[in-house]
């Protein structure tokens, strides 16, 4: 009967660790992502709380994120202009990008 908790219990572990917010936040760590943004507060780039908040109710908001991620930008989060770099697909792939994306925006 302990085997049986036991293997039951690594189970239901296994699935906390593999949730969707842990592999995205996996993700976007993989990708580089994190060396300038965190999930609550301002490092070199915007929180993803105040990403989300920005693009609240906008039906396109994945869309236009995925593209300045792509191609990168300056100047979009006000003083002082901090450019964020392109990053292409052997960066990030769409599949990854359109994970971490949602992720950000359901902060």
């Amino acid at each position: 009967m302990k085997m049986k908790s036991l293997l039951w219990m690594g189970g239901v572990a296994a699935l906390a660790l593999s949730s969707p917010a842990i592999a995205s936040e996996a993700i976007a760590s993989k990708a580089g992502c994190l060396a300038c943004h965190t999930v609550d507060k301002k490092v070199v780039g915007p929180s993803y709380k105040d990403v989300a908040a920005k693009y609240k109710g906008q039906a396109d908001a994945a869309a236009k994120l995925a593209e300045k991620v792509r191609k990168g930008g300056v100047g979009n989060w006000g003083p002082p202009p901090i450019p964020m770099p392109p990053n292409p697909v052997d960066k990030i792939s769409d599949a990854d990008l359109k994970t971490v994306i949602q992720w950000i925006l359901n902060r």
